[in-house]
């Protein structure tokens, strides 16, 4: 197996820069004034500054090094707005009334993407493919069971349980109890996706100042001014779009997300008749592991792309890479042999209560916490943070709840990170 990942032609980068390679910006001069200062090149920053340049406001968007670095091209391109917490985990949280207000707004969410990306002709291979999520045990198949009934019943989403006697029509697999299908989650290129975005920006006048991290911001009379390494901006209004790549420069935001690695491998390309066999509907697929596994076709239906948590501390890519190649071994035998072409992480930020927020401290606007689920959420809540700004109808999100929770002593580094990824990593291992 180790063979596979260091053979000499693996990439230790996104499989999703081969087509859609990172935009290698002109540095432009800092402007000295301008209405909103973004923070963060990524879906999120861009979809806010898309939206505020259209209503006439003059928006610089600043990005410590290229545009797109971070998780907005290193994700895995799953269209998929879900929420970390199950139906029953959100009525204990939110009453039955906020529960169902969170799926009411992931349906909206996932509509606006697919929507925007029509409205604006950015080919990124969208596809409304469908999700199927495994379970790991019977008793994970009995939860996924009741949970698409209460989604069916409380969230109008519709779901299809796949016993596991049918469940090779969704997957070549043996080692599922069964699952389920979401109709209503798809998949894109997130570096195209990206692209198409930034150049809309772009086109809609947003000043964007790559290889220009902010190293401060701070609350003055008439707005903001923001500190970078090559000076400072004045703005009226200013949106942190960091997420996981939160840093000393946004240390009340860092405090309040945790940062995790996430790892993904791309396989060499296979031959069709695998790939049928292998992933029949070329679905997008998930899995009841506590220490969670996303995959999917590529856009291209020639490869797997195979994603989970590459472990709590940054790694060398071969070296994670190795052990998630073990876990795509496990699910599909028949990949014995098979080289690895592609190895790389980034980080995913979440929230202490699971939750993706809208929160606004001493006046900074933090669309954040999308825990795992960026493609929908992240340009969905950009927007609406440009939309409080603007004072519009249609700001309101069920996410603006004010309170964005840290822990006692917690600065941003994820301490207990591999006390609970072993512990998970355990559970995982035993069959029940």
């Amino acid at each position: 197996m180790a063979s596979s990942l260091e053979s000499q032609g693996l990439v230790a980068e996104p499989y999703w820069w081969d087509a859609a390679p990172l935009s290698d910006l002109a540095q432009v001069p800092l402007p000295e004034r301008v209405d909103v200062a973004v923070v963060g090149s990524g879906y999120t920053g861009l979809s806010a500054a898309l939206t505020l340049a259209r209503a006439g406001r003059q928006v610089a968007v600043f990005e410590a090094e290229t545009p797109g670095i971070g998780a907005s091209t290193r994700n895995g391109g799953i269209a998929s707005g879900s929420i970390r917490l199950s139906h029953d985990a959100l009525v204990r949280r939110l009453g039955l009334e906020g529960a169902v207000a969170v799926h009411r707004e992931g349906k909206a969410a996932r509509r606006e993407l697919v929507d925007f990306l029509e409205r604006e002709k950015i080919a990124c291979d969208f596809s409304l493919s469908g999700r199927f999520t495994g379970a790991r045990t019977a008793k994970d198949y009995e939860g996924l069971a009741r949970e698409a009934e209460l989604l069916s019943r409380h969230g109008d989403i519709e779901t299809q349980v796949v016993p596991r006697a049918e469940q090779h029509r969704e997957i070549g697999s043996d080692v599922y109890h069964g699952g389920v299908v979401r109709p209503d989650i798809g998949g894109l290129h997130p570096g195209r996706f990206h692209q198409g975005l930034l150049a809309r920006a772009q086109e809609a006048g947003v000043i964007v100042l790559a290889w220009t991290p902010v190293t401060g911001i701070e609350r003055e009379a008439e707005g903001f001014t923001v500190a970078t390494a090559r000076g400072t901006v004045n703005a009226r209004e200013t949106i942190v779009a960091t997420n996981g790549y939160s840093g000393p420069s946004t240390g009340w935001l860092q405090r309040r997300m945790i940062p995790i690695q996430s790892q993904i491998i791309a396989t060499e390309p296979l031959d069709r008749q695998v790939m049928d066999r292998l992933m029949p509907r070329a679905r997008m697929i998930g899995d009841t592991c506590r220490l969670h596994h996303y995959y999917r076709p590529s856009p291209d239906g020639t490869r797997i792309l195979f994603g989970g948590r590459a472990g709590a501390t940054k790694a060398d890519p071969r070296a994670s890479g190795a052990r998630l190649h073990r876990d795509l071994l496990r699910v599909f035998p028949d990949l014995e042999g098979v080289a690895i072409s592609h190895s790389w992480s980034g980080y995913t930020g979440f929230t202490f209560d699971e939750l993706p927020h809208l929160a606004v401290h001493d006046g900074v606007h933090y669309p954040t916490g999308f825990c795992g689920s960026g493609v929908v959420w992240a340009p969905y809540l950009g927007r609406k943070a440009a939309l409080r700004i603007l004072g519009a109808k249609d700001a309101e999100t069920v996410f603006d709840r004010g309170h964005l929770q840290t822990r006692p002593l917690y600065g941003g580094q994820p301490w207990f990170l591999p006390a609970v990824f072993a512990y998970y990593g355990l559970r995982d291992r035993l069959p029940f």
